[in-house]
């Protein structure tokens, strides 16, 4: 039977608790597991932010600001994450933003499983979480596919990924970045800087 959205999004949380199990532990494979985060967590946040944070926005009100809130601490994960690829894996300063990253997740977790997720449950029915599951789901997919080839991309050549060179158009206040391929994008701030 398909998973409603409350039990996908938990078991990704507890999917993530364990990579960073994992990553705090040391061990050859830091940067695969880093990459697996990495992927993860971008998907789920922007499963999260497309598809889950309107319905909760539109259906209870009441967590509009909790919703913002979540979304910047995507944003911070993100960042941690993108400071954590380009820094040595056997460094200190790596061992410091893992533990930077897992406070700011496991606060993250903590308040949507207390909160957000609860008042996304007494604001639709079953029905309409099964449905929320199925779109979860399948954006979660599509975009872990996509950051997943953008890690075996940076291991390739270190060649920013359409992710970061998003973030840069952003930064850059690009009007029009959100429906530019990675080469649009590219070529956009090549002109730009």
């Amino acid at each position: 039977m398909p998973k409603d959205v409350i039990e996908l999004i938990t078991a990704d949380h507890r999917e993530v608790e364990k990579l960073f199990d994992r990553l705090q532990a040391g061990g050859a494979d830091r940067v695969a597991v880093l990459d697996r985060v990495g992927a993860l967590l971008v998907a789920h946040s922007r499963a999260e932010e497309e598809r889950v944070y309107p319905v909760v926005a539109k259906r209870a009100p009441g967590e509009k600001d909790q919703v913002a809130h979540s979304e910047d601490e995507h944003e911070q994960a993100e960042g941690l994450i993108r400071r954590l690829q380009a820094t040595d894996p056997g460094s200190e300063k790596f061992d410091s933003l893992v533990t930077e990253l897992v406070e700011a997740v496991r606060h993250h977790v903590e308040t949507e499983e207390s909160e957000v997720l609860p008042a996304l449950r007494e604001a639709v029915d079953s029905k309409q979480l099964h449905e929320l599951g199925g779109k979860f789901r399948e954006r979660r997919e599509e975009a872990l596919a996509e950051a997943e080839r953008e890690a075996a991309e940076r291991r390739r050549g270190g060649e920013p990924t359409k992710d970061e060179l998003y973030r840069q158009a952003q930064e850059a206040e690009i009007s029009g970045r959100s429906s530019m391929t990675k080469q649009e994008l590219a070529d956009t701030l090549e002109h730009q800087g």
